[in-house]
């Protein structure tokens, strides 16, 4: 059980105040017993027709904009050419726009912009929230509409909700999300080897020089861990995030390298009516890192 292997590794330790859990191993045979991402890397690369560059990612925001803007969105997104296109964490349920109606309009948004693309597709990825019955209910009419991605914080909703929901549905892949994970466990430990033993096949995480205080040398190793070879469980794509803005793109693609997905979001939105011109920005800029690069 994947809550009580974080019981075993952090429970009465995380009540002691000078404590942190540094870093984990597990034996192959205990790897399997989670198996890790059920698509990672090759499958974000294979339902996005992206190569030989890492992929671009960015948030639906603000909460509380309608159905109809929130479509808008998506199509300005897809026509732009950002890969991967996802519900702020906060969505939930808001009434402005609740998950029965908003999956429908965002992804028929996104199929719609991807129909008349002649390359590359984006993915839309809804934000679960709830229990687990929830959840499974969310995952049923996602699947329905032709949601291939979704987003899960599994600090949130439990490490076990996260196994049993990508064992049950094999064929969805999982973006995790990094709320509540500032607990005294290190971020490699939590978003490099964790979130991908239980089977997140992107990982979002706090880049260092934005909003957040994590330290360079952290995000490597998140990054690192993700994409390493580890036992035999898929690669994660690692996705560096929190107020990154276009001008970091080149800087993000050199320290992070191919395997990965950049996450640029209010950067993106405070442009307003240069969003279209302001996206393409942030898709050619990956683009002519990647060209430029080695990859990492």
């Amino acid at each position: 059980d994947a809550g009580q292997l974080m019981n075993m590794l952090f429970g009465n330790s995380s009540l002691q105040p000078d404590v942190e859990l540094i870093d984990i191993e597990v034996p192959a045979t205990l790897a399997q017993v989670w198996g890790g991402p059920n698509q990672g890397i090759a499958g974000m690369r294979r339902h996005t027709a992206t190569y030989g560059r890492p992929l671009t990612c960015t948030a639906l925001k603000p909460i509380g904009s309608t159905l109809e803007a929130l479509a808008q969105l998506c199509r300005v997104f897809a026509e732009s050419g950002i890969d991967v296109i996802k519900d702020d964490h906060g969505w939930a349920n808001q009434r402005t726009a609740p998950f029965a109606e908003r999956v429908p309009a965002c992804q028929r948004a996104v199929a719609e912009s991807n129909a008349a693309r002649s390359h590359g597709r984006s993915l839309y990825a809804p934000s679960l929230y709830g229990h687990y019955g929830e959840m499974r209910a969310q995952l049923e009419l996602a699947r329905r509409e032709g949601v291939q991605l979704v987003l899960i914080a599994p600090m949130v909703c439990g490490v076990a909700t996260l196994v049993a929901l990508k064992r049950e549905f094999a064929g969805m892949m999982f973006i995790a999300h990094p709320s509540l994970g500032g607990l005294r466990i290190a971020p490699q430990a939590l978003f490099g080897k964790l979130f991908r033993l239980f089977g997140a096949d992107a990982v979002i995480f706090p880049n260092h020089g934005g909003r957040f205080s994590f330290s360079r040398d952290a995000c490597e190793a998140i990054a690192a861990y993700n994409t390493q070879q580890w036992h035999d469980l898929k690669p994660a794509l690692p996705t560096p995030a929190g107020g990154m803005s276009v001008e970091r793109a080149a800087e993000m693609v050199a320290e992070y390298g191919h395997d990965s997905m950049l996450l640029i979001g209010g950067a993106l939105l405070a442009a307003r009516e240069q969003l279209a011109a302001r996206s393409k920005e942030f898709v050619s800029a990956v683009a002519s890192a990647a060209a430029d690069a080695v990859p990492a």
